[in-house]
């Protein structure tokens, strides 16, 4: 039953994420605390896993498209390892509730970005 709901929760997270462009972490890692039972750090870890897999498939069908800026996405790919040692430091010395607190700052930050973008006038 957990494989079925891990595989509903991804499609709905890839399609969301398609979508409206959000990363998947914004949307796997609540998923995975709430739905499947994964404490924060291991919801984290997996989604990082599964960003690899979504990330790959979005870049080449963007490419595609001709969206795709390949510099920038090397520079960011081989300097994102170093954030990512970080983290992992910091998240498995940092207490669990702090975590949660982190994330949902962050995504709320992120939430009230995007609709700030969306309501401002067009040019």
């Amino acid at each position: 039953m957990d494989e079925l709901l891990a595989a509903l929760l991804a499609a709905a997270g890839g399609l969301a994420g398609g979508l409206v462009g959000v990363g998947g972490g914004v949307l796997f890692v609540p998923a995975l605390t709430i739905f499947i039972g994964l404490t924060q750090v291991e919801a984290e870890s997996t989604s990082l896993l599964m960003i690899v897999i979504v990330a790959l498939v979005g870049a080449a069908r963007q490419s595609g498209y001709g969206n795709l800026n390949l510099r920038d996405a090397v520079v960011i790919g081989v300097l994102s390892p170093l954030g990512v040692i970080a983290g992992v430091i910091v998240a498995n010395e940092v207490p669990q509730r702090a975590l949660e607190l982190a994330f949902a700052a962050l995504v709320l930050f992120a939430a009230y970005s995007l609709v700030r973008k969306a309501l401002a006038p067009q040019s």
